[in-house]
């Protein structure tokens, strides 16, 4: 059995990924199945990113990304939008001190220009006292959008190609993986989706191409360790050929 590798409690093996990439839906539809508003759906879908990082650490996950708000977000009614920042500055300032405790490096991807100074400072926060750690990686994809992380590495390498630092000919797919934001970690191996869709959501769009897609009706408020070693069973009976023939 692999080092990765972890025995059920019925004697069946998990493969554990290295990376876990989840897209945390459906926070709202479940706030309205309660006769809720959507902020309650918010701040449940909170108690449930806490469950999802313990159980990660657990597991020994070393890589987490959370989809925690996209670029294409801030279209949503403005009291929704200031709620969910409320929440993400309370999440951080709340738990920093448990995820320090629990070795947990933060990092926070997506596009800085634009944001406010508090949000900034609270980015930067979180990201310098937890540096020094080396257990679980969560890294928080907010303000994010796939397609502007894309754009923003062939923005740089075409500075670079203008600076005469590379030639056109020499940009191939390294040089474009080396300048996303998550350039340092491995591709994720999973990306789960919770609520029922079905699709990417402009979503780590370069790194997931060849990672697992696994969907889950459950809205994100439900999540639990039953939802989370389910996943771990369906992804631990699929063969990943990374398009050769041979299972890896």
């Amino acid at each position: 059995m692999d080092s990765s590798d972890k025995l059920t409690q019925e004697g069946g093996v998990l493969k554990i990924p290295t990376h876990l990439a989840v897209t945390m839906d459906g926070n709202g539809r479940w706030a309205k199945l309660k006769g809720k508003k959507r902020n309650f759906g918010h701040r449940a879908g909170t108690d449930a990113l806490r469950k999802l990082v313990e159980l990660s650490i657990n597991y020994e996950i070393k890589y987490l990304t959370v989809f925690s708000f996209s670029s294409e977000n801030w279209s949503r009614p403005k009291d929704e939008v200031n709620f969910i920042l409320r929440l993400m500055r309370h999440y951080v300032t709340s738990d920093l001190d448990k995820l320090v405790k629990n070795n947990v490096k933060i990092r926070i991807i997506g596009e800085r220009n634009g944001l406010d100074k508090p949000i900034l400072d609270l980015i930067n926060m979180a990201q310098d006292k937890t540096k020094n750690n080396t257990g679980l990686q969560l890294i928080i994809a907010f303000n994010y959008g796939g397609k502007a992380e894309i754009t923003h590495a062939v923005r740089k390498i075409a500075q670079k190609v203008l600076d005469e630092e590379i030639s056109p000919d020499e940009i191939d797919e390294n040089t474009i993986a080396n300048h996303l934001y998550l350039s340092d970690m491995p591709d994720p191996d999973i990306v789960l989706r919770t609520s029922g869709e079905h699709r990417f959501s402009n979503f780590l769009l370069w790194q997931s191409a060849y990672a697992e897609l696994v969907f889950i009706d459950d809205y994100w408020p439900d999540f639990n360790e039953e939802i989370f070693v389910k996943m771990l069973k369906n992804y631990s009976q699929r063969e990943r050929r990374f398009g050769g023939i041979e299972a890896k």
